[in-house]
């Protein structure tokens, strides 16, 4: 089994519900967010996948959360914006990019929301 994995950045604002202390407020991070994709079989250039294919459909579910205020999107007005269903949000979104290729998984994302506090979603 192989794997590849990119890693890209996105800034964003939110508060968290349900939550005391100072998250409850509004404040807002830089977020990293690495995705992993694994497969058994190499294509014919010897790759999992192209870095640069994966960056491009990554950055294109963080368009959708670049620089915006997370509470407001749909997703997060029913999920509480944590990290952990920032991820699972992502994955889920990514998730559909590769779906139609049998040979390719998409084992995680992970969102750091500071260089030492992360969270990992692996899918169902």
């Amino acid at each position: 089994m192989h794997s590849i994995s990119v890693v890209v950045n996105f800034s964003a604002a939110h508060n968290l519900r349900a939550y005391r202390g100072k998250c409850e407020e509004l404040h807002g991070h830089n977020w990293k967010v690495e995705a992993c994709v694994s497969s058994a079989n190499l294509d014919k250039a010897g790759m999992v996948l192209d870095f640069k294919y994966l960056r491009f459909k990554l950055n294109k579910v963080l368009e959708k959360l670049d620089h915006k205020y997370l509470n407001r999107i749909a997703y997060f007005k029913k999920n509480n914006p944590t990290s952990e269903n920032i991820a699972r949000y992502i994955y889920d979104n990514l998730h559909t990019a590769f779906k139609n290729n049998p040979h390719l998984n998409l084992n995680s994302v992970t969102v750091w929301e500071s260089d030492n506090s992360s969270a990992t979603y692996y899918g169902r």
